[in-house]
C-alpha cells in the first residue's frame, strides 16, 4: 500500500491506495515546516493521523507534497513520516507545486497553478518544475487567492467603495465590525486564513457587479503577473483550487482578456495524484 499526502497550511489531505485502487481517504489540520515547530509536527501525525490508520503496517510508500516543503525543510519531513511509519521502505517529500503539477498534467508539459487560500504557478516539463514566478504571499502577491479577494473586499468596505446596501448586508451576515476587522487583519494570527475565510462571502453575492469585477480583476492580475511569464502561447494553464472552482466563470473571463487558454479546472489535486501514483 502507498499513502498519497496533499497537505496546505489549513488542512491536509490523505489518501491510502493498493493496486491503484483507493482504500481510503482522510483529512488532518495542514501541516507546514515553516509555520510548525518539529514536536508540533510529530504530534499532528501520531495523533491526528495514526489513529484514522489501522493498516499502517502494511504501507511501503509514501508521497508527500506540502506547503513550505522546501529543499531545507523537506528532511525534517521525511524524518518524521518515516519515524511515524517504521515499515515505509520509501518517501518522498516534494513541494505542494510539484504535487499540483504532476496531478494537473502528468506526464505532459504544461502551466500548472493553484488558487486557493494562496496562489502559486509554475511551468512543469513533464517530468519536475522547470520554471517558478515567486507567489510572495497575500501582501505582495498571491494575486486572485482567496487571501488577495478578502482583502480587496475588505479594503472596500471599509472605504465605502461598494453599495450601501452591499455593505449593510456584509456586516450583518458576517458578524464583523470595522474594529474586529482590523484587529483580525493587523493583530492576530494567520490572517490570510480569516481573509480567504470572507470568499463564501463574495460566492454569495456574486451577482453584484462590484464584486463579480473585483474576482475577475483579481484573477486578470494574476494571470498577467504570473501565468503570462511563461511560454503561454504554447501550453494550457490547468487549475486547482477552491477559488479557481467556485469562480470558474470569471477565471475563464479573465483568461480570455489576457489570451490565456484554460486546461483543466479542479477543485483539489488528490484525484490526479491517485492516478499519477498508480
Amino acid at each position: 500500500m502507498i499513502l498519497i499526502a496533499d497537505s496546505g497550511s489549513t488542512k491536509t489531505d490523505w489518501s491510502l491506495v493498493a493496486d491503484g485502487t483507493l482504500l481510503r481517504r482522510l483529512y488532518t489540520p495542514g501541516i507546514n515546516p515553516f509555520f510548525q515547530t518539529e514536536e508540533e509536527i510529530r504530534c499532528e501525525l501520531l495523533q491526528s493521523l495514526l489513529p484514522q490508520l489501522p493498516e499502517a503496517d502494511g504501507i511501503s510508500a509514501i508521497h508527500y507534497y506540502g506547503a513550505g516543503c522546501t529543499p531545507e525543510k523537506a528532511p525534517l519531513l521525511r524524518h518524521l513520516l518515516v519515524s511515524a511509519f517504521p515499515t515505509v521502505q520509501h518517501c518522498e517529500v516534494e513541494s505542494d507545486l510539484l504535487g499540483v503539477a504532476r496531478s494537473l498534467c502528468g506526464h505532459e508539459a504544461g502551466i500548472a497553478c493553484i488558487l486557493g487560500t494562496g496562489s502559486n504557478s509554475c511551468y512543469y516539463d513533464g517530468r519536475e518544475v522547470a520554471a517558478h514566478v515567486p507567489p510572495l504571499g497575500f501582501i505582495l502577491g498571491d494575486e486572485g487567492s482567496g487571501a488577495a479577494l478578502g482583502k480587496q473586499l475588505v479594503s472596500d468596505v471599509l472605504k465605502g467603495q461598494l453599495p450601501t446596501s452591499l455593505r449593510d448586508a456584509f456586516y450583518e451576515e458576517t458578524k464583523l465590525t470595522a474594529a474586529i476587522l482590523l484587529d483580525r487583519v493587523y493583530r492576530q494570527p494567520f490572517p490570510n486564513r480569516f481573509l480567504a475565510g470572507l470568499s463564501p462571502f463574495i460566492a454569495r453575492h456574486i451577482d453584484v457587479p462590484e464584486l463579480e469585477e473585483l474576482v475577475r480583476s483579481g484573477f486578470v492580475r494574476f494571470l498577467r503577473r504570473n501565468v503570462t511569464q511563461y511560454e503561454y502561447t504554447l501550453y494550457p494553464a490547468h487549475f486547482t483550487g477552491s477559488i479557481a472552482s467556485r469562480y470558474s466563470k470569471q477565471l475563464m473571463e479573465a483568461a480570455e482578456a489576457t489570451g490565456v487558454r484554460i486546461g483543466k479546472v479542479c477543485q483539489n489535486p488528490m484525484d490526479g495524484l491517485v492516478a499519477y501514483h498508480s
